[in-house]
């Protein structure tokens, strides 16, 4: 009897156990943006495309591209789960500004928007090139 009562006493504790990890919330997979991206934005001129280069270190990411303009623009930013976010720092005669991008990723695609200092804000789309 008594070893009848430890067994379902350890078997009760186990599936209390097993019950309580399966429940426990899955953290999001963090999204791959390594590569190269197709970046299409809204601007006052229309619609804008360019390549942007992200080299990626687990949350922390590297991104680098070039303006319509032939110069190079390069920033930090970060992914969390599938949002991800980065700045630029763009250089111009009148002085250096920032573009902060914010974005959601969906496999091998992005939406999301981009805040151009004084010039407002803009929407953007983005492919990953094959």
């Amino acid at each position: 009897m008594r070893k009848t009562t430890s067994i379902l006493a350890v078997a009760a504790v186990l599936i209390l156990a097993l019950s309580t990890f399966a429940q426990a919330p899955v953290p999001p997979k963090t999204a791959d943006v390594s590569g190269v991206w197709l970046v299409t934005m809204q601007t006052p001129q229309g619609e804008m495309t360019q390549e942007a280069t992200f080299t990626q270190d687990k949350e922390a990411i590297k991104v680098s591209m070039t303006s319509p303009m032939g110069t190079d623009m390069k920033g930090e930013g970060t992914v969390k789960g599938q949002d991800v976010e980065w700045t630029l720092t763009v250089s111009t005669p009148n002085g250096d500004f920032a573009l902060g991008f914010k974005a959601k990723v969906n496999g091998e695609s992005m939406t999301g928007d981009i805040q151009m200092g004084d010039f407002g804000s803009s929407t953007f789309t983005a492919k990953k090139k094959k």
